[in-house]
């Protein structure tokens, strides 16, 4: 099943809209801040070309750091998670070749399967970012555990963002 760039933009803008304006205003304890809008990168066909990869995760980063001011830290953070997203779709997929234009979600892949490469991607995202932000091992526990609860956070948040993707499409 293929979908279309337009959807793809549309897709880009409603998860930095979402990130902005309802999941930036949440900060519970200085511990958990969901980053919904690494969806976009989960959510990705598996044959897209490995430098668009890089490049659409760049510009997302950048524009969650743009309207965040956080000085390019989105950025890394989303470019090392799209770097690492073909090494962990191999490790954990049984399935090497995929259907030209098939994307990971719900209703084309295992919900297992699913679950482990969101959970992997995002908490390597989110423990880079953190351990960047910190930019210091001195609290090194404190980053790790709020790496991981913000982690459990945004994958709820990225869960319910494929269950609502990969619904099927209602009959007229």
């Amino acid at each position: 099943m293929q979908k279309s760039t337009l959807s793809y933009i549309g897709l880009f803008v409603i998860v930095v809209l979402i990130q902005v304006f309802v999941l930036n205003q949440i900060n519970i304890s200085g511990y958990i801040n969901p980053f919904f809008y690494v969806f976009f990168i989960l959510i990705l066909p598996f044959d897209i070309p490995r430098y668009i990869l890089l490049i659409l995760a760049f510009v997302l980063g950048l524009t969650i750091d743009v309207f965040s001011d956080t000085a390019g830290m989105h950025a890394s953070a989303t470019v090392l998670m799209a770097f690492l997203r073909p090494g962990v779709i191999n490790t954990t997929s049984i399935k090497k070749e995929f259907e030209s234009g098939s994307y990971p979600g719900l209703n084309n892949m295992d919900t297992s399967w699913v679950i482990t490469y969101s959970f992997i991607l995002i908490l390597c995202h989110h423990t880079f970012l953190f351990f960047l932000e910190t930019f210091s091992f001195s609290e090194f526990f404190t980053t790790l555990w709020r790496s991981v609860l913000s982690s459990l956070v945004t994958f709820v948040f990225v869960m319910i963002g494929f269950f609502f993707e990969g619904r099927p499409k209602r009959k007229k």
